[in-house]
């Protein structure tokens, strides 16, 4: 099968199913892997897919005024690292709780073969969940075109009705000073709704939001009990942190 014909085929099943991987693929085009992964980095390349840790999504679904799919793709290696650390942290059987941050997204690809139920508000991790083992509960509500994700007061109401073993969520600055802080509200509440319903809270967060702040400032330290960011992190950063009494992952 020459590459035209498996460009149709991958894309058609991309948009079909929002999401594929790379062994479903090449299972459906009776190809290898490898040829498989060769082909998405040229989609990929031409914009035609959003190229996901061992896979490929629909662009559409991964793309927003802020380019969602290209803020998941900023320092995708520190990502990728604080993800498998989280992944480690998750049990068969848990019920957890998943925000819409770019670093919290990039779970999905450690977590497809894991029999856990995911509740999320993001539209990109139920796209990237629908064809793995977990079972995916979708936060109800409006739906926020920009962010890819559903916000508001029926959200909240949803997410109070359900109770998480853990809850990943993700944070635009975070600093020692003035805690958690957000570019917006909408992103703000359900990290906080996200918190109150979990068992622990982890704070998915790469090394370059330390000590940096944002306009909206909305919870203390206090809100999260892990924070998991990556092994660039500066020494005397974490250890400031953990002098304040947060137990760090990294």
């Amino acid at each position: 099968m020459n590459f035209q014909h498996r460009k149709r085929l991958i894309l058609q099943t991309v948009d079909e199913r929002g999401s594929a991987d790379v062994q479903q693929l090449a299972d459906l085009l009776q190809t290898s892997a490898m040829t498989i992964r060769r082909d998405l980095v040229q989609l990929a390349a031409s914009g035609l897919i959003y190229r996901t840790r061992g896979g490929a999504m629909n662009v559409n679904l991964a793309t927003d005024s802020h380019r969602f799919a290209n803020k998941a793709a900023v320092n995708p290696e520190r990502k990728d690292y604080i993800c498998q650390l989280a992944a480690a942290e998750i049990q068969e059987g848990d019920i957890i709780f998943m925000d819409c941050g770019s670093t919290v997204f990039r779970l999905c690809p450690f977590i497809r073969n894991k029999r856990i139920t995911v509740v999320t508000n993001s539209l990109p991790v139920v796209a990237e969940l629908l064809t793995s083992e977990v079972t995916v509960n979708l936060v109800g509500g409006e739906v926020d075109k920009e962010r890819q994700a559903i916000h508001g007061l029926i959200a909240e109401e949803h997410m109070a009705r359900y109770r998480a073993n853990r809850a990943f969520i993700g944070v635009d600055g975070i600093s020692l000073a003035n805690g958690l802080s957000a570019n917006g509200e909408r992103e703000a509440s359900t990290a906080m709704a996200m918190a109150r319903q979990s068992e622990t809270t982890y704070l998915l967060c790469d090394s370059s939001k330390l000590e940096s702040e944002k306009y909206f400032q909305f919870a203390p330290l206090s809100l999260f009990n892990v924070l998991i960011t990556d092994n660039e992190a500066p020494t005397g950063t974490v250890a400031a942190y953990q002098r304040a009494g947060v137990t760090i992952l990294n």
